[in-house]
């Protein structure tokens, strides 16, 4: 077993809950931290026990001793921090939104591709036990042919028009932030979607605070999503398929527990307990990858990622919204 030594790349809250996961892991070890200046990188080593402090992120980039990257900044800095980090050789584990649009996507893979370099969206989600534990069952044909996803992702938070989640300058909104998860999710249980609809509104700074989308896919299959950061919401994702239906409860993006209903028997729930916060394995994915000499994780391709990111450009530009630089 090879330890992966880890850099983080900011020391945000997202930072701090990946250093958590990482903990868990044997095969881990967080050996240093880049942030804009070194006092918040002391800070943050200090608390999670990173030795090597940097007060700049090329600082992080560059340093010899580091195996692999997180990317935890804002949205619109994750093209440029991931392209430095890929540059220097290192593996990166990109924070999602991977990307603001298409054209960042598209840069930061062609970069991880032509050096040969590992590169994957940090959609931890995807990892977890319980998402594990969907795809056996859709995979068996637990429920036949799934025909319809519904799934919402919302929360009322303060309207603050300097915050992250209501500055178009950061991405904000509910699309990237949290929508992101609804997209991935159907993404990987129904593919790249054909046709693409949906509705927003656009709150006082411009950035969607709610939408609703609807997917469609060969053979008449959809998925209705809903994301909002002004809007409480459920937290819940049904599958409905042509011999029964698959509820992941709240919060889909992190359950436990699964109810499998099967058309004639019994409903039968499911536990699938997770060990840590849940960043730890992405983390793991990220160091299988490397000790099979891969460049791409198959459990979320860069590809796939890109298609996510292509779609959720269409879904902006029915609604005009754009990102300043865009």
């Amino acid at each position: 077993m090879t330890t992966t030594r880890w850099g983080i790349l900011g020391t945000g809250n997202i930072a701090s809950q990946f250093a958590r996961g990482l903990a868990e892991l044997d095969d881990a070890e967080l050996v240093a931290v880049g942030s804009r200046t070194a006092e918040s990188a002391a800070t943050f080593g200090e608390r999670f026990g990173a030795s090597r402090r940097h007060g700049s992120y090329a600082a992080l980039a560059n340093d010899p001793d580091v195996d692999a990257i997180y990317v935890a900044t804002p949205h619109p800095l994750h093209h440029d921090n991931t392209i430095m980090c890929l540059e220097a050789g290192k593996a990166v584990l990109c924070e999602k939104p991977f990307a603001l649009n298409t054209s960042q996507a598209q840069s930061m893979i062609a970069t991880a591709r032509e050096r040969g370099v590992f590169l994957m969206e940090a959609m931890w989600t995807r990892f977890l036990p319980h998402m594990v534990r969907l795809r056996e069952l859709l995979a068996a044909g637990a429920i036949g042919e799934v025909r319809m996803l519904q799934a919402d992702f919302g929360f009322r938070t303060s309207f603050n028009p300097k915050g992250r989640l209501f500055d178009p300058e950061l991405g904000g909104g509910a699309l990237l932030d949290v929508g992101i998860y609804t997209a991935s999710l159907a993404s990987m249980i129904l593919g790249t979607p054909e046709r693409v609809t949906g509705m927003a509104h656009l709150g006082e700074t411009g950035v969607d605070e709610q939408s609703a989308l609807l997917f469609g896919y060969s053979g008449g299959r959809l998925a209705l999503l809903s994301q909002a950061i002004r809007t409480n919401s459920p937290h819940e994702a049904l599958l409905l398929g042509t011999t029964g239906k698959i509820r992941v409860h709240s919060s889909w993006w992190k359950a436990t527990t699964i109810t499998l209903s099967v058309d004639g028997r019994p409903d039968e729930v499911i536990d699938v307990p997770t060990i840590g916060n849940g960043y730890n394995y992405e983390a793991a994915e990220v160091a299988r990858c490397l000790n099979a000499g891969l460049t791409e994780s198959a459990v979320m391709p860069l590809d796939e990622t890109l298609a996510i990111i292509r779609t959720l450009d269409e879904v902006r530009a029915q609604w005009g919204l754009r990102y300043p630089g865009e």
